[in-house]
């Protein structure tokens, strides 16, 4: 935990990512991607000339401690705004803090949707933005038949509701359905291998999450199957994890995402030898860092126009907002605080990088709902 004085020439922040435990494999990029944001803002003037200030607490990968420290930020260390969270249970234990002292959460990862606050801004991409065009792409190019396996907490149950709804509406089915606990080790996976050789499917959908995923590829590949064939796909698995798991586990797999670290462009090149100079030069960004990085941006933006942290002031200032992003030009949607965001595919390759083979042709609006795919996903709240 880093905390810091209450000095009226500092903005200050709150900062909730985990650096240990079985999240830490993500969720730490998410804190360097936030981090390396703020050291760009104060290395050019700060904000209305003064210092954008982190106070980090550590919640270890622990659901019920992001609670407890969005509270501590927000009443003891008095801090209105916090970047964080990666999985939505930890979002789920901070929004009825931010809800009930009206302070401004900024997530920045890729969630289920079927949620809104008025104290969130969601800057990770919404089913719209990634599930429905994964679905497309693995059926015209795998087949129909899709074996689901998650992590046993919200976000896998929801995810793969939603794909469930998407393959029985495009004439897919899905042929098996399991959930793992998130601390589930390489052994955990050996009954799921053994049933995904039986069901034979076209692919594997993972809502695996954390050190999990690395046990889940590598159970894969010890077991022989071939990606080519029956790939495993996924929405969460990044640079990061294909990294930890080794670039020969990783290779051929396939991701929905908002951005690779390989988006070509200006914006994204400067952005990733940013990283590596700060990080190593081995060290991948990937989707979860850079809208952990973009939103700081976005926020400090609004902070100079408001020249307050106050939540309705910033929001107000910070809802249809634009920035030019890694992945290009994103935008607070006015009508849902979620952000509108570009959708793309890749592909692992054997450096561990994501050839892209399908993107869209401009950021997609966020639908967080899904009412523009019709009434088969429904419009539950998760």
């Amino acid at each position: 935990m880093k905390s810091a004085g209450f000095d009226p020439h500092q903005w200050r922040v709150g900062v909730l990512f985990s650096s240990t435990g079985f999240m830490a494999v993500i969720e730490e990029t998410q804190l360097r991607g936030t981090l390396l944001a703020i050291d760009e803002i104060n290395a050019g003037g700060g904000i209305n000339e003064r210092e954008l200030v982190p106070v980090i607490y550590d919640p270890a990968s622990e659901s019920a401690a992001f609670g407890r420290y969005a509270k501590r930020l927000m009443v003891e260390d008095r801090v209105s705004t916090i970047f964080g969270c990666y999985t939505s249970s930890s979002r789920k234990a901070v929004l009825p803090v931010v809800e009930r002292l009206n302070g401004l959460l900024w997530y920045p990862t890729l969630y289920e949707g079927f949620e809104f606050s008025p104290n969130v801004i969601y800057t990770g991409a919404a089913p719209n933005q990634n599930s429905v065009a994964l679905c497309r792409y693995l059926m015209d190019h795998y087949g129909p038949r899709f074996y689901f396996v998650g992590s046993d907490y919200i976000y896998p149950r929801e995810s793969n509701r939603i794909m469930r709804d998407l393959l029985r509406a495009n004439g897919g089915e899905m042929v098996g359905e399991t959930y793992l606990s998130l601390r589930a080790r390489q052994h955990d996976f050996l009954p799921v291998i053994r049933d995904i050789r039986r069901q034979q499917p076209d692919v594997i959908f993972s809502t695996v999450v954390g050190d999990s995923t690395i046990h889940l590829y590598q159970s894969y590949a010890d077991a022989g199957f071939d990606p080519k064939v029956m790939p495993i796909a996924s929405l969460t698995t990044t640079e990061s994890e294909i990294r930890a798991m080794g670039f020969d586990v990783g290779e051929g797999h396939v991701t929905a995402a908002s951005y690779f670290e390989g988006v070509s462009g200006p914006s994204n090149s400067s952005f990733v030898a940013r990283y590596k100079k700060r990080y190593g030069a081995d060290e991948p960004t990937n989707m979860c860092v850079e809208a952990a990085y973009f939103q700081v941006h976005i926020f400090a933006k609004a902070l100079e126009q408001t020249n307050s942290t106050d939540t309705d002031l910033m929001r107000s200032m910070v809802l249809g907002s634009t920035f030019e992003a890694p992945q290009g030009r994103v935008s607070i949607n006015a009508t849902c605080s979620h952000t509108d965001l570009w959708t793309r595919i890749g592909r692992v390759n054997r450096c561990g990088q994501f050839d892209v083979v399908q993107q869209s042709l401009s950021p997609v609006l966020a639908d967080p709902y899904l009412t523009g795919y019709g009434s088969p996903v429904g419009c539950q709240q998760a």
